[in-house]
């Protein structure tokens, strides 16, 4: 094992790099798709409206016209956030921790309309911030 790995288990840090860093390019990997998602659920909400069952209160703040928008420009942002992650640029797990608690956010608002699916990504956005805030300065010191 390195010199770095026993330096790391004297001081009771985690070793840099290896497993935890990993982490990193697990949440790479899902801002792609949660963007890909996200994309897709505003494409549906913008081009066939119908596609979703809603009441008028149902949804909260915008039409589904209005979301549709929101989730597009989000979506997007986050399947080409999810690349630049794995440089270990602090820009980039900044960007990623606002917009995916933006996604979060947007789709707790879009819950009325996709309860399971919408929970689904909320979960998925969680996973993802936690991953860079626990673990994002690790990929910036190398694997």
């Amino acid at each position: 094992m390195s010199q770095e790995f026993y330096e790391a288990e004297r001081s009771g840090r985690p070793p840099i790099g290896g497993a935890w860093a990993r982490w990193i390019t697990f949440a790479g990997i899902m801002l792609i798709v949660i963007g890909i998602f996200t994309v897709v659920e505003g494409l549906v909400a913008l081009f066939h409206d119908q596609y979703y069952v809603a009441g008028a209160d149902a949804v909260l703040v915008f039409d589904l016209t209005g979301w549709g928008w929101v989730h597009l420009v989000v979506g997007v942002v986050l399947l080409l956030t999810g690349p630049v992650l794995w440089t270990g640029a602090a820009w980039a797990r900044i960007v990623t921790i606002v917009f995916a608690s933006l996604n979060a956010v947007a789709q707790l608002a879009f819950v009325g309309v996709q309860p399971v699916w919408s929970t689904i990504v909320i979960a998925l956005n969680v996973m993802v911030i936690w991953a860079v805030v626990v673990h994002g300065g690790k990929a910036a010191q190398g694997w």
